[in-house]
């Protein structure tokens, strides 16, 4: 998904400015899903599903409504992977701080973020405890898809706390436990070991995970079904392949790479019909609130502790 990603969020060439007709005057325009063979990539399904969402919302510089980034700001993205939210915060201009255990990918992200408005930007490699960061110095701190992974979560969230502002807001997501209830059913062992999941996390415990860290939270969010069901058939075709045997290596992301099966293929095409409905925005919203892929907390950090 990042290949498109990083041609969707980067900023257009400075000649563009001033477009000649409206099709230059809309550079947000998502992504066709549908190869020229008519196969419908999941990727790019995903990401249309996303948005819908309310995730990347580039006309109001909100990662997640609610989540608002500005050219002030100083966006702190810890376990940024391909970096989705760090090359949004550098479009919309402010100074993005990244950092993960995978110094290659560090390397290609910090490429990208160098080619875009980014008023500056800090490259780190390493785990998250501790950051190399001052006390307070975060306006926005981004935690997608990484407190699963971790040790200690609550030490990982004490320590993300530490270096935000007075009034800093935070963006936290985790698998939702009901699709990591099904994949504990269909996944072989190793998902739910390291370097995958070796948390679960209850939508209770999140929340209190979260004020326990001192935060106070605004806004709670959950989506993805088609990324829960897709997930499901992505195992039925895995133990296809592997007769049975589970012989999966490393993290269980590095594994899933195109192209994918006619099987999974035949969903995302269902999914986008689907969601292209008039009323798919509607069923949609009701399917990812019985079997959201993640759970997301915006909060803040007090002005006063």
């Amino acid at each position: 998904m990042m290949k498109f990603l990083t041609g969707w969020l980067r900023p257009p060439k400075a000649e563009a400015a001033e477009p000649e007709n409206e099709q230059q005057a809309e550079p947000e325009a998502l992504p066709a899903p549908v190869s020229p063979e008519g196969v419908v990539d999941s990727r790019v399904c995903g990401f249309i599903d996303t948005v819908q969402s309310g995730w990347f919302q580039s006309d109001s510089g909100e990662l997640l409504k609610g989540f608002p980034i500005a050219p002030a700001d100083v966006v702190l993205d810890v376990g940024c992977g391909e970096g989705g939210a760090t090359l949004f915060a550098a479009r919309c201009g402010a100074h993005v701080i990244f950092s993960d255990t995978d110094a290659d990918q560090v390397a290609r992200l910090a490429a990208n973020v160098a080619n875009s408005p980014a008023r500056g930007y800090q490259a780190l490699v390493g785990d998250t405890n501790p950051l190399p960061l001052a006390d307070g110095s975060v306006s926005r701190i981004v935690a997608m898809e990484m407190l699963e992974h971790v040790d200690d979560p609550a030490q990982v969230l004490a320590e993300l706390v530490r270096v935000g502002q007075p009034g800093a807001l935070y963006l936290l997501t985790v698998p939702d436990p009901v699709g990591e209830g099904l994949q504990k059913q269909l996944a072989p062992p190793s998902h739910f070991q390291k370097p995958n999941h070796i948390h679960v996390f209850e939508r209770d415990a999140f929340a209190a995970l979260v004020t326990g860290a001192g935060l106070e939270i605004e806004q709670r969010h959950a989506s993805g079904f088609f990324w829960s069901i897709w997930m499901c058939l992505y195992w039925a075709d895995y133990w296809a392949d592997k007769s049975g045997a589970d012989s999966a290596e490393g993290a269980t992301r590095d594994n899933i790479k195109p192209p994918h099966s006619p099987l999974l293929n035949e969903w995302a095409s269902t999914w986008y019909q689907l969601i292209s409905l008039p009323e798919g925005a509607r069923i949609k919203q009701v399917l990812d609130s019985v079997m959201p892929k993640s759970q997301a907390i915006i909060a803040r950090k007090p002005h006063r502790r």
